[in-house]
């Protein structure tokens, strides 16, 4: 599955470079929203037949709120130590990691404040989702469900979901769930104070 997904994005690159007329490009957001939907019909579908799952729900309660939190610290230490390891500064490596894989959102918010962070932020949270779409197959077999999950961030409820639902269990699908609603609902919020503290 890692290397059909690898090889679906080492495709769509070359597709879109040498064959792809420049206009097809304004349809593309589109053609994404509809395969991305239909994707997560599926996914809804196939978590349905599971007559339990609402029952899944119910048992993990207040503990899945705890995987989305984690995600959300852990990404911006994550890139706070990278900065460190790199020579950025703290706060932009911060603000960078803040984007929790939402790379369009990030990147947008952060071009007002430079435009090489913005293009950082783009490049970094697309990285990010790519890595995490190769990786949950083998994280998910050889370390853990809820390990494969926090690699995504904020596309653990659209574009990782499919490939989560695949490779784990019911509950953790549902915590996958949570975890991007969570995580995309944070990114607005933490990007901004981390920019006005930049700009502070």
């Amino acid at each position: 599955m890692s290397f059909n997904i690898l090889l679906s994005v080492l495709l769509g690159i070359g597709f879109g470079y040498f064959i792809l007329p420049s206009g097809f490009l304004e349809y593309t957001g589109t053609i994404i929203d509809i395969g991305l939907c239909v994707l997560l019909f599926f996914v809804g579908m196939d978590l349905g037949r599971q007559k339990d799952f609402f029952q899944n729900i119910k048992e993990l309660g207040y503990k899945m709120i705890f995987v989305p939190f984690g995600v959300i610290i852990g990404g911006v230490l994550g890139g706070i130590i990278g900065g460190m390891v790199l020579h950025i500064p703290l706060g932009e490596a911060a603000a960078v990691s803040s984007g929790l894989g939402w790379y369009t959102l990030s990147s947008i918010m952060l071009a007002d404040y430079s435009n090489e962070l913005s293009v950082l932020a783009f490049l970094v949270n697309v990285l990010r989702e790519v890595i995490a779409l190769i990786a949950i197959p083998f994280v998910a077999k050889h370390i853990g469900f809820i390990e494969s999950v926090s690699m995504c961030g904020a596309t653990a409820m659209d574009t990782s979901l499919p490939v989560i639902s695949k490779f784990t269990d019911s509950n953790t699908t549902v915590i996958s769930f949570v975890t991007g609603v969570i995580s995309t609902i944070s990114v607005p919020v933490i990007l901004p104070i981390i920019l006005n503290i930049l700009g502070g």
